[in-house]
């Protein structure tokens, strides 16, 4: 058992949890808890640390094939990034995907961001995408880490399916969807016509904005129409994962209308 703070995979471990750059050096990050263990793939598992008290069956099942170190519980609480931990942390080997697996699939639905800082609302729309059945996620540079662990608890899961990038222009990025023959609807408060009038059988994609100043104009510009959400009372928008949500779920209802309308 690993007694000591010191211990070079410790520091490694919990230096992966606290830093970005690290992460993206090494293509390495950490996940938390024992839903996250259990649903993690096993070829993308790289290390496992597990707290001198911890007792999991299910875990302790999925353990037997893989390598793990026990640790104290001092140690373990070093290495989490949370307040409770729950004794299992696994360092995990990042994915890598493109936007042309995305563009492969029929009429693809995506999700692309600008800016989003918060890294509960990047996990909820991952989290939500999946439920929705979209195809991928696509977010600017300036958005928040994909693998902050906020971010990952947020996805519940997600993060181990959801395709993702970055994308260090949203301009040439959305030049390659059209070319695709994806029609592009920027969600903004001025946008002309209501999120349900619209048609998202085809291929779609929608570009939601920076929680506190919304699109910037010119990427609003980028798109084939601007749509909105209606408000009642004195709301005057919503949440940015809230709004991706009702907008994804719009797109997945149209979806399995004409589904049904096909099988009829």
């Amino acid at each position: 058992m690993i007694t000591s703070v010191s211990n070079g995979r410790v520091k490694r471990a919990a230096a992966l949890n606290a830093r970005v750059k690290m992460r993206r050096q090494e293509g390495q990050y950490v996940v938390e808890g024992v839903r996250m263990f259990l649903e993690a793939p096993e070829e993308e598992i790289l290390e496992v640390f597990v707290a001198e008290r911890f007792s999991h069956g299910a875990c302790m099942e999925k353990l037997a094939a893989l390598p793990w170190e026990r640790v104290s519980d001092d140690v373990f609480r070093k290495m989490s990034a949370t307040e409770t931990p729950q004794g299992i942390l696994c360092v995990m080997r990042m994915k890598h995907y493109g936007l042309e697996e995305m563009l492969e699939r029929q009429n693809p639905l995506l999700m692309v961001l600008e800016d989003i800082q918060d890294p509960g609302n990047l996990g909820t729309i991952l989290r939500t995408g999946e439920g929705a059945g979209i195809d991928g996620v696509i977010a600017s540079r300036e958005s928040a880490d994909l693998y902050n662990p906020k971010t990952i608890r947020s996805t519940m899961g997600s993060i181990y399916r959801m395709p993702f990038i970055y994308t260090a222009s949203l301009r040439e990025t959305a030049g390659r969807l059209k070319a695709a023959g994806i029609r592009l609807y920027a969600a903004d408060l001025s946008g002309e016509k209501w999120y349900d009038g619209e048609d998202y059988t085809g291929g779609s994609a929608f570009l939601i904005g920076n929680e506190g100043n919304g699109l910037r104009p010119e990427t609003a510009a980028l798109a084939d129409a601007g749509i909105r959400i209606p408000m009642a009372g004195r709301v005057e928008s919503l949440n940015a994962a809230m709004a991706s949500g009702i907008l994804m779920y719009e797109a997945a209802r149209q979806r399995r209308g004409r589904s049904g309308r096909e099988q009829g």
